[in-house]
């Protein structure tokens, strides 16, 4: 299966059926740190809730349709990073991602993200990459001006957890932006 090496204790690993108990894990021991921004979290109850999500990620990408990757650090799933769909008429895509509490901190998802930014636009040949952050996500404003994301605007009701409805701070990144950046 794909693995794609960031540096000595970091690694990018599309998600099998194998990695659902450690990934369900992960999601139990940080709960209450996903809670807040994960719509997903409340309904992976159990490892079978895990095994449905890889399921869905390996249909996604046998589809050409976006995939999901493990973010894997010294050994462990550390999270998971991926894009939620491509758009290949209008050649644009849309980042995402999370990471267990305890592995926050680490740079990691900047890390990975820059990966998932390079295979965007240098292998899918895109143009435009999206990503959505909630209003009060700070962490993850702040991971999108670290790789040079535009703020574009805030939608609305964009995003719901639970039974509240969140605003969603709008980003964008253009490949000529990230070719002159880098």
């Amino acid at each position: 299966m794909f693995t794609h090496q960031l540096n000595d204790d970091t690694s990018l690993k599309l998600l099998t059926l194998q990695d659902a108990p450690a990934l369900f894990s992960l999601v139990d021991n940080s709960r209450e740190h996903l809670r807040p921004w994960m719509p997903w979290c409340d309904a992976t109850k159990e490892v079978s809730d895990s095994e449905k999500f890889i399921q869905a990620t390996m249909t996604k990408f046998a589809n050409h349709n976006g995939f999901e990757a493990g973010i894997w650090y010294r050994g462990e799933i550390a999270g998971v990073i991926g894009f939620h769909y491509v758009d290949w008429h209008n050649r644009k895509t849309s980042i995402g991602y999370w990471l267990g509490e305890s592995f926050t901190g680490k740079g990691l998802v900047t890390l990975a993200s820059k990966a998932l930014i390079n295979h965007a636009f240098d292998t899918y040949d895109l143009t435009r990459i999206n990503l959505c952050a909630a209003v009060e996500n700070k962490a993850s404003q702040a991971v999108a001006a670290r790789l040079g994301f535009t703020k574009e605007g805030v939608t609305r009701r964009a995003l719901r957890v639970g039974d509240v409805f969140q605003d969603c701070v709008e980003y964008g990144l253009l490949k000529e932006e990230w070719t002159n950046r880098t």
